[in-house]
């Protein structure tokens, strides 16, 4: 009897099941001759003795949670591993010298078996007989309030049907095999969120979403009622900050901001509401005279408010609740969970300091993030430096930011925050990070720039994603650094990098004073000096035409480097950057979405004459440059400047403040 399951089973889902540690391990067994003696019964069972006098035993039903060894690992063990290979290489041996029974394996490998096929063919009896009724019960109260849903199918590149909820991830391993179902979620809701995953998938088919890679929502109903977006009474508040502007916005605009965030809460429109507490945020960071308040971002947040309103009335290509936020708002606890951490970027402001620990997730291929903050009272300077000692989970901070880390107590939000938990029974261990940012998937380490950047072309919009935290950071392997340089004016330093193709991309990180000297040591590490660079982690976006990374850490040959935590005081001299080329379509969009911030910052009723002239020289640019159609909503948001219609002022720039922001990003 021939076992396809476990044919099927490729190095990554191994990984899944166990860790790539243990198929490394099982593998160099192998390979030295540890091979153990396969036996297969009638009704499927794989037995395996091994040299050393280990007996592993894998049940004809499917899956690795019934098998047995006589070793003492609790849990899968590497001779489980070691018989899944075996067996692998045995079958594609099968009748072939040992030289070829090496390479087929190599090859059994590499192109494991492909199948297209869907979880949604599943019905519902099936999974009742599997999952027991229990579970489904519990799936069906989530599928009666509606969910948003990820959903890869199986290709040639990636065999695994694979589905992202909103807290965790389910892997179906095995076509057609539910013992080989992997999933990040606790035990006790594995059967939940398993239904969960069969009814996306199952969604996606009868939609007829046939890509590799769509978002779905699955039962519910459309939040918000009628035929609005729900946003109406935001969007009000949102077009009385433009006509009036940020300089005019008092504490009841901002109580009123918060009131309308609780309400759409209420609704479960997430996102919209996070927006509107971000907007709030930036109006009372400029009534403190804080330096959180930026002009250019409240811009951007009340232009996002406006462009989810419009695709929630149009939602198409895009689900309502990947646009509002109709995820659930639980968190999932977590079963044993392994994570690398990919550094950790500290912020705040007077009142508090801030560790946000970027932390990977390789078995879901998503990236997790640990938050902290402080008070800072008094006179305390309180540096990423001051705080690296702190205790997080047991851990000095400094520690757990460059570091594996295994948990038995975690658990995960919608937002991918993850917090993890101490205790006698569920405890969290911490060890040095090592090799293992080499050994990160694909989803994860981007090792060329062509291929990030398809990525990137393959996101919606940025003004209506999900708000997710860590949306876009990797790990990105650097072949070789060219130039690096501080500019004083921005204080920020930049360097070029190029890929194994020589494809380029820079580094960019700027100067905070809760970071003093944090650019200091990432200039070293790039330089060399802490030896060989060969990793950055970090935000991945466009910027003039080029992948830019704002830096998390440096993995060098000599260890990893997180500048956040780093001491000194940011005295270190660093060399000038070298003389950048003009990009005549880079400033020409900077300046008309300055134009238009700055509208928004004195409001539209309190404009002078200049501001309405430099809308027009900005629209007069976009066109010199080939961009008529921002021209054109430029041009359109200066005309109706000139009238008396508050609707058409806050509607024409609204059109101008979306179409830039996308061209920027694209950009």
């Amino acid at each position: 009897m021939t076992r396809t399951d476990l044919l099927a089973l490729t190095p990554d889902s191994l990984a899944s099941l166990a860790n790539r540690g243990l198929v490394k391990r099982a593998t160099k067994d192998l390979d030295a001759g540890n091979v153990p003696e396969v036996a297969v019964a009638d009704d499927g069972t794989v037995t395996g003795a091994f040299p050393d006098g280990v007996a592993t035993t894998l049940p004809g039903g499917g899956g690795l949670e019934g098998a047995a060894c006589t070793c003492a690992a609790t849990g899968v063990c590497r001779h489980q591993i070691g018989l899944v290979l075996a067996y692998q290489r045995r079958a594609a041996g099968a009748g072939e010298d040992a030289g070829a029974e090496e390479g087929a394996a190599e090859e059994a490998e590499k192109a494991p078996p492909y199948k297209d096929w869907s979880p949604g063919a599943y019905d519902d009896e099936a999974l009742a007989r599997v999952l027991g009724e229990r579970a489904l019960t519990a799936a069906r109260r989530t599928l009666r309030s509606g969910y948003a849903a990820r959903v890869h199918r199986p290709s040639p590149a990636d065999p695994v049907a694979s589905v992202e909820l909103p807290t965790c991830t389910v892997r179906f391993l095995v076509p057609d095999e539910f013992g080989y179902v992997h999933t990040d979620a606790v035990a006790a809701m594995r059967g939940e969120v398993i239904a969960l995953a069969v009814w996306a998938f199952r969604a996606a088919d009868e939609q007829g979403l046939a890509g590799e890679d769509v978002r779905v929502d699955v039962g519910g109903r459309a939040a918000g009622g009628g035929n609005g977006s729900g946003l109406e009474a935001a969007l009000d508040l949102a077009d009385q900050i433009l006509l009036d502007g940020a300089m005019h916005a008092g504490p009841v605009l901002s109580t009123a901001l918060h009131r309308a965030s609780r309400e759409l809460t209420a609704k479960n429109l997430h996102w919209p509401a996070a927006t509107l507490d971000d907007i709030a945020g930036q109006l009372a960071a400029y009534r403190d005279r804080g330096a959180a308040h930026e002009p250019r971002r409240l811009a951007v947040l009340l232009a996002e408010l406006h462009a989810r309103h419009r695709s929630a009335l149009h939602a198409s290509g895009s689900p309502r609740s990947q646009v509002l936020g109709t995820n659930e708002t639980v968190e999932t606890p977590l079963r044993r969970v392994r994570l690398t951490a990919l550094g950790c970027r500290v912020g705040g402001d007077d009142g508090e300091r801030t560790a946000d620990v970027f932390l990977a997730h390789a078995a879901s291929g998503i990236v997790l993030v640990l938050k902290r903050r402080w008070e800072v009272t008094g006179e305390q300077r309180l540096t990423g430096h001051d705080i690296a000692p702190r205790r997080i989970a047991g851990a000095p901070l400094r520690a757990l930011a460059s570091a594996n880390v295994v948990s038995e107590n975690a658990t995960r939000s919608p937002s991918r925050v993850v917090r993890l938990g101490t205790g006698r029974v569920s405890k969290t261990t911490v060890t040095p990070v090592g090799g293992a940012w080499g050994d990160l998937p694909p989803a994860l380490l981007a090792r060329d720039l062509r291929t990030l950047e398809r990525e990137l072309d393959a996101l919606p919009p940025r003004l209506i994603r999900p708000r997710v935290e860590a949306e876009f950071v990797r790990v990105v392997e650097i072949a070789k650094v060219g130039d690096i340089g501080y500019s004083p004016g921005d204080q920020r330093l930049t360097a070029t990098f190029t890929d194994a193709d020589g494809v380029s991309g820079r580094i960019s990180s700027a100067y905070a004073p809760y970071r003093p000297g944090a650019l200091d040591h990432l200039a070293e590490a790039l330089a060399g000096d802490r030896g060989e660079p060969l990793y950055v982690s970090g935000p991945v976006r466009r910027s003039r035409g080029a992948l830019v990374v704002d830096p998390l850490g440096v993995q060098t040959t000599e260890g990893l480097i997180v500048p956040d935590l780093a001491p000194g005081d940011g005295g270190g001299a660093l060399d000038a950057p070298a003389v950048r080329r003009e990009d005549p379509l880079s400033e020409a969009l900077s300046a008309a979405l300055e134009v238009c911030a700055d509208a928004a910052h004195r409001g539209f009723r309190h404009l002078p004459n200049g501001t309405r002239a430099r809308v027009g020289r900005a629209a007069e640019r976009l066109g010199g440059i080939g961009m008529a159609g921002a021209a054109g909503l430029l041009r359109a948001f200066a005309g109706a400047l000139e009238g008396d219609d508050p609707y058409r002022m806050t509607a024409a720039w609204a059109d101008a403040q979306i179409h830039l922001v996308t061209a920027a990003d694209l950009r």
